[in-house]
């Protein structure tokens, strides 16, 4: 498929990779008429993107032992920064790429491909390989890249940066810079609205799968009675119920909490006949058997002691890692995904946390603050958070590092402030918005609120490439307006040279 191939072998991986050289446009072989468009932002992104070292980090992932070669590293990650860019399904990426020119040349092809460029089901490998390490390490690679396009004009050394002004002991340290914008969200898991009754009767189907297949490995001439058919009719008729009454919903749990009770005591009578046979169940339906026996008891004991909460409630037999997250939105109460603590300077975000259980926000703080230290080499002048945060560890933490924080003080207000810190602090509480809109964009235009991963680290990869892309948009405008700014800069100062010297011409020959 592609020219100029070449293996590089990094840390005794064997990436499979083209040249790091973006062809140029006219080299771009296609049936079409016409050239292709430089101002395409498929083109513009792919010529400026650093793609040896994504490519390198992608490589770190691949095996050093075993396995064929794999696609081509270009080739992987690009794909995956079309889907999340595009809004698309894995099938459709593969169909885009089979049907746009752009999206080719963006991915390294030479010339235009008619064929699929892989099979869709690659894409679960792809996220399982990478995960949500591997995309904060591309992240950090692209806040490091704009940051360099910001500080090209003012380059300096190290020791030059260093302040005189501040010193701790021995130790020179660097002035607070910065506004560091902080808050966490819930990236919602695309699963049904659970609720005990739909749980009870999925786990009740799967237990009577599981019994089937334990009865046709037997010799017994009579199948356990599950009671299944009256099982199903119990269910349907309270399903179809447009109001239900406390009452009612207790006694429809109730029943199905006794037909799936009923079921897993078959099953373990069953599998005592296989005691010096081989295990006669397949590791999926192990699985689905323990998820199903804990489900059962969480239910169980909900029921008997009268309430509705439980520690690591499983909300959902195909995907238990998910947990109930209490947000207290107006939108919904409870949310059903994992929970992340991201972070904003000048319009690039990164996690900082991802937990499938529910935490306090206030833990988040002091990490953000040191990784904020780790990428831009200083603290923060200014935090920007909300009340959560805001605890008196957190707040004795930041005066020792001489951060300012947004928000109400802790006791009695100050009876005289003056207009200009009102404006200043109303100014700058505004500005905490910006990663609230921040979440906006991740859920409605980017599909965070959607999260269509089966397994635990796919979606956890699936979450850090949504914020990879977002911060690749960002940084395609970041580097166009700064041109832009440039060339302006440039015409300004040609045309202003040019009237000094009319001015001077004139007064030669005055």
């Amino acid at each position: 498929m592609f020219k100029n191939r070449a293996f590089f072998i990094r840390k005794k991986v064997i990436l499979h990779y083209k040249s790091e050289n973006q062809i140029e446009l006219f080299e771009f072989e296609h049936p079409f008429g016409g050239k292709l468009d430089p101002t395409n932002r498929w083109v513009k992104l792919s010529k400026i993107l650093p793609w040896e070292e994504l490519i390198s980090i992608y490589g770190k992932s691949l095996s050093t032992s075993k396995g064929r070669y794999g696609i081509d590293g270009r080739l992987a990650v690009g794909s995956l920064i079309i889907k999340h860019r595009l809004g698309l399904s894995d099938r459709e990426v593969i169909s885009m790429i089979q049907e746009n020119i752009y999206l080719q040349y963006f991915l390294g092809f030479h010339s235009f491909k008619k064929e699929p460029a892989f099979d869709s089901s690659l894409f679960v490998h792809l996220r399982k390989r990478l995960g949500s390490v591997a995309f904060d390490e591309m992240t950090q690679l692209i806040i490091s890249a704009s940051e360099r396009i910001k500080n090209k004009k003012n380059t300096k050394t190290s020791s030059d940066n260093v302040s005189t002004d501040k010193t701790d002991g021995h130790h020179k340290k660097k002035p607070n810079k910065g506004k560091l914008k902080i808050d966490a969200t819930v990236a919602d898991q695309m699963i049904e609205y659970p609720t005990d009754h739909s749980l009870l009767n999925n786990a009740r189907e799967k237990s009577e799968k599981i019994i089937d297949t334990l009865y046709k490995q037997t010799d017994l001439r009579q199948k356990p009675r599950t009671y299944r058919r009256n099982a199903r009719k119990a269910y349907l008729s309270f399903s179809k119920m447009k109001k239900r009454s406390r009452k009612q919903i207790r006694k429809a749990v109730g029943k199905q909490l006794r037909y799936l009770s009923r079921n897993i005591g078959h099953i373990h009578k069953l599998l005592d006949i296989f005691d010096e046979k081989e295990f006669p169940l397949s590791k999926k339906e192990q699985k689905i058997f323990w998820i199903i026996q804990e489900l059962y008891r969480q239910q169980e004991e909900m029921y008997r002691e009268h309430k509705h909460s439980t520690k690591d409630r499983i909300v959902n037999i195909h995907q238990p890692y998910v947990r109930p997250i209490p947000r207290g939105k107006a939108k919904s109460q409870t949310e059903f995904g994992a929970k992340i603590g991201v972070s904003l300077v000048e319009g690039f975000s990164r996690i900082t946390t991802l937990s499938w259980d529910a935490y306090s926000e206030s833990k988040d703080l002091e990490k953000q603050v040191e990784d904020y230290n780790t990428l831009y080499g200083c603290y923060p002048e200014v935090v920007l958070a909300d009340k959560a945060y805001l605890t008196r560890e957190n707040r004795k933490y930041l005066r020792e590092l001489e951060i300012r924080v947004t928000g109400a003080p802790i006791g009695r207000p100050k009876k005289e402030e003056s207009y200009y810190e009102k404006a200043k602090k109303r100014k700058e509480n505004n500005q905490r918005n910006h990663i609230e809109g921040k979440f906006g964009q991740a859920k409605n235009a980017y599909g965070l609120s959607k999260i269509r991963a089966r397994r635990q680290d796919t979606s956890e990869s699936w979450i850090a490439s949504i914020f990879f892309v977002m911060n690749l948009v960002k940084f395609l405008h970041l580097f166009y307006a700064l041109k832009k700014k440039a060339y302006y800069s440039f015409i300004e100062s040609f045309l202003l040279n040019q009237i000094i010297l009319k001015l001077r011409f004139k007064i030669i020959l005055l």
